[in-house]
């Protein structure tokens, strides 16, 4: 019963690490947009995504509000986005995706963090060329009637479409993004989340073993605080 309790319990806490996480970095995201194009989202589209994206992980309200609030104030520290490139073990391309107010601290613990696991930072080039950065937005199935807009959705700029069991995820290329972003919004559509991201060319297949370990390095660059997203090739 004990070890039932325990598991039950470092999921829990799990949960919570991963909520904590992701309002953390759309707070960040919020902060930027709000530095970049202003605090009225009416007038600011990154805003305006940030705050969907907000939506999409249940951030309450009052702390999407808070955020704009603070971003707006003189004494906000200024984030700036970078982004490190790397192997973790095995050989496994990665891209660590950033926003800080202190790169020197954060190049630091970011290099600390793939030594620590078996893994080496690269130079800028070393591995981004293994990958394309992409629009990618999701759905609820049940807000996005694909037989009805799968057609418009290929001519407003998706470039495939997966409808899965929980979600449906569309990409589109870099250029479109802007371009789906206006179109969902001309017609109501709300997205789970609406992001660039970096997706590999290629995957690379590892045993289970091998996959926990580069698991661990994932795992733990995602837990550095300056740490946005990490993108890998790991199937």
């Amino acid at each position: 019963m004990g070890r039932v309790f325990e598991k039950r319990k470092h999921k829990m806490f799990a949960r919570f690490d991963r909520m904590a996480k992701g309002f953390t970095r759309i707070g960040k995201d919020i902060a930027i947009a709000v530095k970049q194009g202003g605090p009225n989202p009416d007038n600011n589209p990154r805003l305006r995504m940030a705050i969907q994206n907000g939506k999409g992980i249940n951030m309450p309200k009052d702390r999407v509000d808070a955020a704009i609030k603070r971003a707006s104030s003189k004494e906000e520290k200024d984030f700036q986005e970078v982004i490190y490139e790397g192997y973790a073990p095995h050989g496994v391309p990665v891209l660590v995706e950033c926003a800080t107010d202190n790169p020197t601290r954060t190049v630091a613990n970011v290099r600390l963090r793939f030594s620590k696991n078996g893994g080496t930072m690269g130079n800028s080039g070393s591995v981004s060329f293994m990958f394309e950065r992409k629009g990618v937005f999701k759905f609820d199935p049940a807000k996005l009637n694909l037989d009805e807009l799968e057609l418009d959705l290929i001519d407003a700029g998706a470039e495939e479409i997966q409808p899965e069991a929980d979600e449906i995820i569309l990409f589109t290329k870099f250029t479109e993004f802007g371009h789906m972003l206006k179109y969902l919004e001309s017609k109501g559509l709300a997205a789970k989340s609406s992001e660039l991201q970096y997706i590999p060319a290629t995957t690379k297949e590892l045993s289970e073993a091998e996959q926990d370990e580069v698991m661990e390095c994932i795992t733990a660059l995602e837990e550095d605080d300056d740490v946005q997203n990490v993108y890998h090739n790991l199937a």
